[in-house]
Order: C-alpha cells, then structure tokens, then sequence
C-alpha cells in the first residue's frame, strides 16, 4: 500500500513542530527545563506562543514528544504482532522493531546525542521525572490492556497482563540508562542492549540462581 504524500501545509506544520522539539530540547539541555520558559522556545523558533500552544498544551509535552513518539510506535508494532506469539515475544520483537526502525524518524527531528540528554534532564529535574514516572505508569496500563485483549483476558480480573508488561518495562528502563555510556550511542547499540538484558529476564526471575 502507498501512503499517500503530505501536502505542502502538512510537511510546514510537521517542520514547524519539530523545530519546536528540537529548540526546546536544546534549550533544556542547555540552560534547565525549569530556567526555560515557553515564550523562549518559541522565539527561538520565530513562531508565537499562540503557535507553540496549538502543538503542545504544555512545556512538559514537548519535553516527552520524541519519547511520545517511541511509545507510539511501540503500540503499534506491538498490537500488529502475530495473535500466535505469547505475550513476552509479542513485547520482545515490538521493542526491537521499534530500535531498528524509528532511529531515521528520531534524528529528523533531534541529533542522537540530544536524545540521549534528554533522558538525563529527566533523571536529574524531579518535575520532569515525577511527570515521567506519571507517564510510564499510564503507558504500562495501555499496554497491559492491549496484552490482556490479545489473550482474551479481563486485565482486572487477571494479574498477569499487570506484571508482565512491569517486568518488562523495567528491563527497558535499565537498558534506556545504560544506553550509550559504554561511548556507542547508535541505535544499534541499544538494540542489542535490549535484546542482551531481554535474555536474562527469565534466568533473573528464577528461584536460585546459584547452581
């Protein structure tokens, strides 16, 4: 099937928005998240604030759009996985088809590096890491309803959609900071990352370790 081609009005505003993203992040990185004000981001741009609101609702939106993006395709792949594979091969190969494909679409937007200091500014500016945390629990309950309407189960009824897609978001998050500290912060990288600490997810949780 071939997608049909964005007209001339859609490519401006998708220009316009990711020079929104990639100003903001640069301005975060920079000088803080909380030191930077919406009015800097937009002017950095050229656009009014009235313009930076019809993209984002808040300053912490545009902090989390290239991440929002990820997540989004994650979903996606994740919900186009075989009804035959189980939950955790489902997960598996969605997380990895992400990395090896949404690298391109990333860099259009931000260079790899930035993307990477982001997930530091989060770490260290405790409002943007509470709203992260607030982000990754409402992720983890979509995905866990999508896990629980592949295996026709009632995710209320049933705990193990809940405590799958946790495991498994918990291996994401450890690998998602170990990403590029070893000096390679390819896309390549952290897909072997994720797949290397995928691995170990089941030795991890079995009763003794030590033989």
């Amino acid at each position: 099937m071939t997608l049909p081609v964005p007209g001339l009005r859609e490519r401006k505003k998708q220009r316009t928005r990711d020079a929104l993203v990639r100003v903001a992040l640069e301005l975060f990185a920079t000088q803080g998240y909380e030191r930077t004000t919406v009015d800097e981001i937009a002017d950095a741009v050229d656009v009014s604030q009235r313009t930076f609101f019809r993209y984002f609702a808040t300053k912490e939106d545009v902090a989390f759009a290239v991440q929002q993006m990820v997540e989004d395709c994650f979903v996606r792949a994740l919900a186009e996985r075989p009804a035959e594979e189980g939950p955790f091969d489902a997960m598996r190969h969605a997380a990895l088809e992400v990395w090896q494909t949404v690298g391109e679409a990333i860099q259009e937007i931000v260079p790899v590096d930035l993307y990477l200091r982001n997930f530091q500014l989060v770490e260290s500016t405790p409002s943007l890491l509470a709203a992260h945390l607030r982000r990754s629990t409402e992720m983890e309950e979509s995905v866990a309803r999508l896990i629980a309407e592949r295996e026709g189960l009632d995710v209320d009824a049933d705990p193990r959609p809940r405590i799958a897609v946790a495991a498994f978001s918990s291996v994401l998050r450890v690998t998602t900071r170990l990403w590029g500290r070893e000096g390679d912060p390819s896309f390549q990288s952290i897909c072997g990352i994720t797949e290397r600490y995928l691995d170990h997810l089941g030795p991890a949780l079995a009763p003794r370790w030590r033989t």
